[in-house]
């Protein structure tokens, strides 16, 4: 019998990653470095340096570049200083996002704005550039972190569903546009995941800290989801990881559902 190929491997494959100095991002870069990955984490947040050098000094390979999505010219410029550093790209992980829990009526112009220029347009401009890198390169796999509230919505947080369900939809775009470069698409669609972001709106979302264990975890969601706990960055790193794996060879435009059951 042949020994089986690890199909998890990543070894001598590069990814970027956005949102990568913490949270799901941060996961996620951890993760695909053990798998042999090197990673180029990009982020506003200075502290995704401090982040990659942890990465280098528990075995792994990660460089960080500071880089708002949002700006055509900072992620043209970005993107070729990765190219001219790595030579290639082989995995892009759009995960940049932010939100502002209100309802249309209640939105400002600039926080509309802002949610949908980090989560979309940032999604837009690094896949832009990124995808003739890969095209030139035989191919990739593009994941893009959408939501549970981009497939079924949610209370308060409109131009947060709104952004999200435009990334589910984009990423089948995607899909179909670019699968002849052999690019495969995907969105990883995460439910309330242990984050700052969710920590940051606990009274919204009913996130309760245990006095003794302080662990985090969703008052009575039990009887929300069939799993009974938050998701944990881990949680979502893993399902990145199959999807920018060999193991998901043939599935593109697909929109993994990774929530412990919430919208079954």
């Amino acid at each position: 019998m042949e020994k089986k190929i690890d199909k998890l491997s990543l070894e001598g494959k590069v990814a970027i990653i956005s949102g990568g100095a913490s949270g799901i991002g941060l996961g996620t870069a951890k993760l695909l470095a053990q798998h042999g990955a090197k990673i180029a984490m990009i982020d506003v947040n200075d502290e995704g340096k401090k982040e990659a050098d942890k990465i280098n000094k528990e075995g792994g390979y990660a460089e960080f570049f500071k880089c708002d999505v949002t700006s055509y010219e900072n992620v043209k410029n970005t993107v070729n200083e990765i190219k001219d550093r790595f030579d290639k790209v082989d995995i892009l992980f759009n995960n940049a996002g932010v939100t502002v829990r209100k309802t249309v009526v209640e939105l400002e112009e600039h926080e509309w704005d802002f949610v949908i220029n980090v989560g979309l347009k940032g999604t837009y401009l690094l896949s832009k550039f990124v995808i003739p890198i890969m095209a030139e390169n035989g191919g990739g796999s593009i994941i893009n972190t959408g939501s549970g509230w981009g497939l079924k919505g949610g209370d308060d947080a409109a131009a947060y569903c709104a952004v999200k369900g435009g990334i589910v939809n984009l990423t089948r775009a995607m899909a179909i546009d670019h699968g002849k470069d052999n690019i495969r698409v995907n969105s990883v669609n995460p439910g309330d995941t242990d984050t700052a972001m969710l920590r940051d709106e606990g009274v919204q979302t009913g996130l309760v800290k245990d006095a003794e264990s302080e662990e985090i975890y969703l008052k009575d969601c039990g009887t929300d989801r069939p799993l009974a706990r938050i998701g944990m960055p881990e949680d979502i790193a893993n399902a990145v990881l199959f999807l920018c794996s060999d193991l998901s060879s043939w599935v593109t435009g697909s929109a993994l559902v990774v929530d412990g059951g919430g919208i079954a």
